[in-house]
């Protein structure tokens, strides 16, 4: 969908002079999809007042409206239901797990997938990345995909093992799978900030964000900086909302979780983030280990129905429980 914005300058946009391009260049904003994705605090002191900056803000989603980039600001059900099928759809390597989110990874959407070490969140994330480059047809998002790593998980030689056992050209996996180690919370939402620009300058389709939350809770410690984190937070998830919207592109946010001892029945795991987390993504999903096996839990959708998928991780990345069993009997 966003391709078309391409064509769009900054001084397409009516009452957008070259002085106030070049403020807002100054700041990293240089398209009209950059613009509509920006948070007023941002460019406020470069145009001079927080109602210039909404202003800009909203000329520039009008304009996508106008030129059916994005959905426009009323439509009719029956619109906003063929406005759906512009949705892609990444597979995850595994039928049940793809069964479970209804056909795969969906774009325009924030996925949290949540769980304790080792049930799988990293591993999925990898396998995403090597297929994402798939065209559409094949199971793919058409595109590249960004991986931000906060805890140190991501192995290049990892993505080349999914690559080679899946038969496809590594090489072209690892070119087109961009790596950002991020170091602290500041420099997280620096670099999700600046998204923009290396989605359109690589046909970006897929963001992972390996962790969400290990950054801003080894920061912010106590009480009395919880607010200070939650607002944080809630603007961060704000701009990746408006961006796998506005771009198109699918959005994985894997989570650590916490323990609560006060629970006596059902399971103590809770995700770590609170209702800033919960209600800022599309989808929720909690791993669990299960065996030598993992499983999968639809906790929150918008309409996927509560359900569960059994898959496990082998040298391909994930794949469904049965076809790793089938390939230990093999002789």
């Amino acid at each position: 969908m966003a391709q078309k914005s391409v064509e769009l300058q900054l001084g397409d946009l009516e009452g957008i002079g070259p002085a106030t391009v070049s403020k807002l260049k100054e700041v990293g904003i240089e398209s009209v999809l950059q613009l509509a994705v920006a948070m007023s605090d941002e460019i406020m002191n470069e145009v001079g007042s927080r109602e210039k900056a909404y202003e800009l803000i909203s000329k520039a989603r009008k304009t996508l409206q106008e030129n059916d980039i994005i959905e426009r600001e009323f439509v009719r059900a029956e619109e906003a239901l063929e406005w759906r099928k512009s949705v892609l759809r990444c597979t995850t390597g595994s039928e049940a797990l793809d069964a479970l989110f209804a056909g795969g990874i969906e774009t325009q959407a924030i996925t949290e997938l949540y769980g304790e070490f080792g049930s799988g969140k990293t591993q999925i994330a990898h396998t995403l990345c090597a297929i994402c480059h798939l065209p559409p047809e094949e199971g793919g998002l058409g595109g590249g995909a960004i991986y931000l790593d906060t805890e140190g998980t991501f192995r290049p030689e990892r993505l080349q093992q999914i690559a080679d056992a899946r038969g496809y050209d590594k090489k072209q996996v690892l070119q087109n799978t961009m790596v950002s180690k991020v170091y602290n919370s500041s420099h997280l939402e620096l670099i999700i900030q600046s998204l923009g620009k290396y989605i359109e300058q690589n046909n970006i389709k897929l963001i992972v964000v390996d962790s969400i939350m290990s950054l801003h809770r080894a920061e912010f410690t106590g009480r009395g900086t919880l607010a200070e984190r939650q607002q944080r937070l809630n603007s961060l998830l704000h701009r990746l909302i408006r961006t796998a919207d506005i771009y198109n592109v699918a959005i994985i946010a894997t989570n650590q979780v916490m323990s609560q001892p006060d629970t006596f029945f059902g399971d103590p795991t809770k995700p770590v983030g609170g209702n800033i987390v919960g209600h800022a993504c599309t989808y929720r999903v909690y791993l669990r280990k299960s065996g030598s096996n993992r499983k999968a839990i639809m906790v929150d959708s918008p309409y996927h129905p509560y359900s569960e998928a059994i898959f496990t991780v082998s040298e391909k990345g994930v794949v469904d429980a049965e076809e790793k069993e089938k390939k230990s009997k093999a002789p």
